[in-house]
């Protein structure tokens, strides 16, 4: 009982945290679009934000609907990548500044971010959400959260990677910036 009271406390932790990350990227927006962004493929929105919600009650449905014995190795392991997960979300976040957002803005005629952890992944913040999304919910053996929602984030990750890509060569020379580099495997990159 003590162990899913306190994982459970852990996932609204981390709802907490999506809607302070919520709150930060709606001012980011509006700075952003006086500056004269615009928002790529806002029709993904309504489908990321029932992923994430249901992920997060799908967590706590199946840890309060079953009774199983986690091994400590795997709640280690997991653990510590869902700590990689929010490593990388917030190494994205800092070096992306006031330019990081839920949503897909782009600003013309503004080079895309490459340097700090972009010089070694494309997209490290979908990388840390994919982490996130597999590790969270094995932390407490919930199995079938963590496969039915890795496997819905990867659906809904093929295609905002291919918006927001398509967004930023629109309006920079994105593909000559980044496209040398991984998309989610890190690297050093190669000296151009």
């Amino acid at each position: 009982m003590v162990r899913k009271v306190a994982f459970s406390a852990l996932v609204l932790g981390v709802a907490g945290q999506r809607l302070w990350e919520v709150r930060k990227s709606r001012k980011h927006e509006r700075a952003l679009k006086a500056r004269g962004a615009r928002e790529a493929a806002p029709e993904q929105m309504p489908v990321m934000k029932a992923v994430h919600g249901a992920w997060l009650a799908s967590m706590l449905a199946e840890t309060w609907l079953t009774d199983r014995k986690v091994p400590a190795g795997v709640t280690t392991a997991a653990l510590v990548t869902f700590a990689g997960g929010q490593v990388l979300r917030a190494l994205a976040m800092r070096e992306l500044g006031d330019r990081w957002t839920v949503k897909i803005m782009v600003l013309p005629e503004t080079p895309p971010v490459s340097g700090g952890i972009f010089e070694h992944v494309r997209h490290p913040n979908y990388l840390g959400v994919i982490l996130e999304m597999a590790a969270l919910p094995l932390i407490q053996g919930n199995w079938v959260t963590a496969l039915t929602f890795s496997i819905a984030n990867g659906l809904l990750l093929q295609q905002r990677i291919r918006a927001e890509e398509e967004a930023l060569q629109s309006v920079s020379d994105y593909q000559a910036e980044l496209g040398a580099t991984p998309r989610f495997v890190p690297t050093a990159r190669a000296e151009r």
